[in-house]
């Protein structure tokens, strides 16, 4: 477990749960979504996310810890990755811990990312392009896409470690041993 990527839809805890791992095992710890977010919500080009994301896997050579998803980039993350972990809860869970982490955001009024100024609002949260709508649409689909991807002979020389609730994922990262 030396190049690990921390899978699952929004509002499972991926990024607190892949800091935690990246610092239980001194790896560094990349999150995807400071990566691909400009500011004011702007969305670069592949080419260019991609660049960033290379540049920073490259960087980090004795290993780390990716926070994200972005199926996209799946082909530039195999040739590195040698274990996903998956948090693979329930919807609810996904939906009270989203809303938890939104209504936060919205009040505290904190970048989301070091390297972009977007912020939440209430505008956002009640738009197409809502967080909600992204985990409605998307948690049936990551279910399917995920356990194929398991279940796929070219990616069976990674590593598939799911978990299905915070107590789960709790008692994996007691196990792990501090380096």
């Amino acid at each position: 477990m030396k190049f690990i990527n921390i899978i699952g839809t929004t509002g499972s805890g991926k990024s607190k749960f892949a800091r935690q791992l990246a610092q239980k095992l001194d790896l560094a710890y990349i999150e995807m979504d400071d990566l691909f977010w400009l500011d004011n919500w702007q969305e670069p080009t592949d080419e260019v996310f991609f660049e960033k994301l290379k540049n920073k896997m490259d960087s980090t050579a004795s290993g780390w810890v990716l926070d994200g998803n972005y199926t996209r980039t799946m082909s530039l993350k195999l040739v590195k990755i040698d274990t996903i972990v998956w948090l693979d809860y329930s919807f609810s869970r996904n939906f009270f811990h989203l809303t938890k982490r939104s209504l936060f955001n919205l009040m505290s009024q904190r970048k989301l990312w070091k390297n972009s100024n977007n912020r939440e609002s209430l505008k956002l949260l009640f738009s197409k392009q809502s967080i909600f709508i992204w985990l409605i649409q998307q948690y049936p689909r990551n279910k399917r896409k995920y356990q194929m991807m398991m279940q796929n002979p070219a990616y069976q020389h990674i590593q598939f470690i799911r978990l299905t609730s915070p107590k789960q994922a709790a008692e994996f990262l007691q196990k792990i041993k501090s380096v």
